[in-house]
């Protein structure tokens, strides 16, 4: 697929081996109250077990510097997703490969779009729905419009859209926003938590469909 696809708040080697090549796995880390935390020990299990064309994604909140530098030394992470503050401290390539995650007000809400971070700095961006209590699996999509805008007035930056996504409604969110890439939860479980492989593949094969512009 052209299209890069993450599957996000994978805890087990199962659903790991259904990420697309050229796709991610994401691992929600440390997270307290997530349903699909787990500890860097079980993450660095899992990146053991990852296809050999997909990424490795630990996803946390305001993270220290010894957190990211563990993440990526230790835990074997290609990138490190970040809601929150970005911590000071990181050399120059950790910083390259940190994904911020910055949030947009949901659908018919008010509010501003915070500014983007620094392109030069941050290739890959995330754009998720503003004010979830939790990162990943909200489920709350965030204003598709808004994130249009955001996409068209920074051409060349990787985009990963999140947020409500599901195999129901990707294509339309691909045709909307046009990102680089598709970040999914909640819309690949069968409860919170507990991925589903017949929606994992379900999602994919919609962009795939997409893609070919097979309706």
């Amino acid at each position: 697929m052209r299209t890069f696809v993450k599957f996000c708040g994978l805890r087990d080697p199962a659903t790991v081996a259904e990420v697309p090549a050229g796709g991610a796995a994401g691992f929600v880390i440390d997270v307290p109250g997530s349903p699909r935390s787990i500890g860097p020990d079980v993450a660095a299990r899992l990146v053991e077990s990852m296809p050999i064309e997909a990424e490795a994604w630990a996803v946390v909140v305001a993270p220290t510097a010894e957190l990211v530098r563990r993440l990526f030394e230790e835990v074997g992470v290609d990138r490190v997703q970040v809601y929150g503050a970005v911590p000071d401290g990181l050399e120059y390539l950790e910083v390259h490969h940190l994904v911020p995650s910055v949030p947009v007000p949901p659908s018919g809400t008010a509010g501003e779009v915070p500014e983007l971070p620094v392109a030069e700095s941050y290739p890959r961006v995330h754009l998720d729905a503003a004010g979830q209590p939790l990162p990943g699996g909200s489920g709350t999509r965030p204003d598709w419009s808004r994130c249009a805008e955001i996409v068209d007035r920074n051409p060349g930056r990787k985009f990963v859209l999140a947020g409500g996504l599901s195999a129901e409604n990707v294509a339309e969110a691909l045709a909307t926003v046009r990102p680089w890439g598709v970040d999914v939860s909640s819309g690949i479980e069968s409860a919170p938590g507990v991925k589903d492989v017949a929606r994992m593949r379900a999602f994919a094969s919609a962009v795939d469909r997409f893609e070919r512009g097979v309706g």
